[in-house]
């Protein structure tokens, strides 16, 4: 067992047993960017995008069987199609200072605390991946290194010149179909610092969830066009950040994503001879004192230590969701589907209901059974399972007010559309006793939702560099959680802090390798809630 066995243990476990080091206060006045800063590069403007013709979310959360792109989807992306997924997922697209209950309510009307809404969520607000566009010839722009600059949607050219014959080497001669046959990229690097000044050696754990939700924006963003996204996660991660000039313990490369363009890519170039050109420019650091932490240390140095070792095709399906057990008593749900809603709106009107729900109105049982079943069919494709074919996380769900479905703890069994109750009566003071904050009151929510990963199957299977899979799986699930409530009209939450093992032992778990990673808490909001018009301001 690797050292990522251990951090995973440790996460598990952190409700009880606090992760080192116990006495860190985060020093917010002294805190980081959220995204990076390159003095002196100019910026180019990206089309805005949203002209363009949008799609229904449905199709994204709900794809064909198969995940294919579809038949009458574009032949690749284009740069105002490109432009249009980056600032819907991670660009700024609104203000939030609506009147809720979480502990930073108090600073957001002042202007250096303002909570700039994005369409992709991320663990604790902070945002710490950093989007490259590795870009040649086949591409709209000089072949060079751009990095995407949220607050102004914009790109940066960092490097000049064509550097994707190296990415391509980088990614290895067996990388997935796809891969190679491009000369576009999004590589994905995460600053740890931009998250573990807040969450000290729990960041590794976040910075990786965060990167499944990421991810999963665009595959629900390009799906319901018809286009396919999937990322690679082994590849030469010590190349590419000398590619990106950057320290590998203080960034990691995390993702390579490869775009099929809409022109026709030239023949792949051989490497030129000599050292990697690097991109010189620097990130402009805010905080006065960068600390490192040695967990956050210990995991990049694990999860580095094999990135060129890809798993054996198949080699995931030993870490497969568990089937749901036969028998036990059941209540049927309806057929999921989705209104006709757009993936851009679900985007830009997905946010955390913090202390909003309301019990006297509801969940539908048709409204449970589309979150459910979107979630239930989220997974990270990868090169560790190119196809997305191993269902990779079991969801359970905690009903609290859900028409016609009685109070309890259940599992959710995908291929029946059924609920399988595990613990029978009223759920609320468990849910709100193994919650660590006061921004939510669980009861209130129509149901909270629990999705479980085999993470330590995970890690047998593929190695410690798996944890960010395992992670980035769970995170995926929450943001299909958070779009497929928007699209439903419904309020939404995902939290971490919360004591993972009595959800062990509430739902039976403790015999086997599951590992609940987020509760999810779905339901009404109050009606009317104050809040404020950043379009018309």
């Amino acid at each position: 067992m690797g050292y990522a066995h251990e951090y995973a243990d440790a996460v598990l476990h952190r409700g009880r047993v606090p992760m080192e080091p116990t006495d860190f206060v985060p020093d917010w006045p002294d805190a980081p960017r959220r995204g990076k800063l390159y003095p002196g590069v100019e910026p180019y403007a990206l089309p805005d995008g949203d002209g363009l013709p949008d799609a229904p979310a449905a199709r994204g959360l709900l794809p064909a069987p198969g995940g294919g792109a579809a038949a009458d989807g574009p032949a690749g992306f284009t740069l105002p199609l490109l432009s249009a997924m980056l600032k819907d997922s991670y660009g700024l697209t609104g203000r939030r200072l609506g009147v809720q209950a979480n502990s930073d309510l108090s600073g957001l009307p002042l202007h250096t605390h303002a909570n700039w809404s994005r369409g992709t969520a991320g663990g604790g607000g902070l945002y710490p991946v950093s989007i490259y566009w590795a870009s040649g010839p086949s591409g709209p722009l000089a072949p060079g290194i751009h990095y995407y600059d949220v607050q102004r949607h914009a790109v940066q050219r960092v490097l000049t010149g064509d550097v994707s014959a190296r990415v391509r080497e980088a990614l290895g001669p067996d990388a997935p179909e796809g891969a190679r046959e491009t000369d576009q990229y999004l590589i994905l690097g995460v600053k740890y610092w931009q998250n573990a000044f807040k969450y000290n050696s729990f960041a590794y754990h976040v910075v990786s969830t965060d990167l499944g939700t990421l991810v999963q924006t665009w595959r629900i963003w390009a799906g319901a066009r018809g286009l396919v996204t999937s990322p690679v996660l082994w590849f030469d991660e010590a190349r590419l950040n000398g590619l990106l000039g950057t320290e590998g313990e203080e960034e990691g490369v995390f993702a390579v994503v490869p775009l099929r363009w809409d022109t026709p890519t030239p023949a792949p170039s051989a490497v030129p001879r000599g050292p990697d050109p690097a991109v010189r420019h620097r990130d402009a650091e805010r905080s006065r004192i960068v600390r490192t932490f040695p967990t956050v240390l210990a995991m990049h140095a694990a999860t580095t230590r094999d990135a060129t070792e890809r798993p054996a095709p198949g080699a995931l399906a030993a870490a497969a969701a568990l089937p749901t057990p036969p028998g036990g008593t059941r209540t049927a749900l309806p057929a999921p589907a989705f209104p006709d809603v757009s993936v851009r709106r679900a985007l830009r009107t997905r946010r955390s209901s913090f202390g909003r729900f309301d019990a006297t109105r509801p969940v539908t049982p048709a409204q449970l059974s589309a979150v459910l079943a979107a979630c239930a069919g989220t997974s990270l494709p990868s090169d560790a399972d190119p196809d997305g074919a191993v269902r990779q996380t079991r969801m359970y769900a905690f009903v609290n007010h859900v028409e016609s479905v009685e109070p309890g703890a259940y599992v959710y069994d995908p291929e029946a559309g059924e609920l399988r109750l595990v613990d029978a009566g009223p759920q609320g003071a468990f849910l709100q006793n193994t919650y660590f904050l006061a921004n939510y009151n669980l009861e209130q929510a129509g149901a909270v939702l629990v999705p479980a990963v085999r993470t330590t199957a995970v890690l047998d299977a593929v190695g410690d560099r798996g944890y960010r899979l395992a992670a980035g799986t769970a995170g995926a699930v929450a943001q299909t959680f958070y779009v497929a409530a928007a699209a439903l009209g419904l309020g939404a939450g995902v939290a971490l802090g919360f004591d993972n093992i009595a959800y062990v032992e509430k739902l039976g778990l403790g015999d086997g390798d599951e590992a609940p990673l987020l509760i999810m808490p779905l339901g009404n909001e109050r009606p009317r809630p104050a809040d404020f018009r950043h379009e018309i301001a």
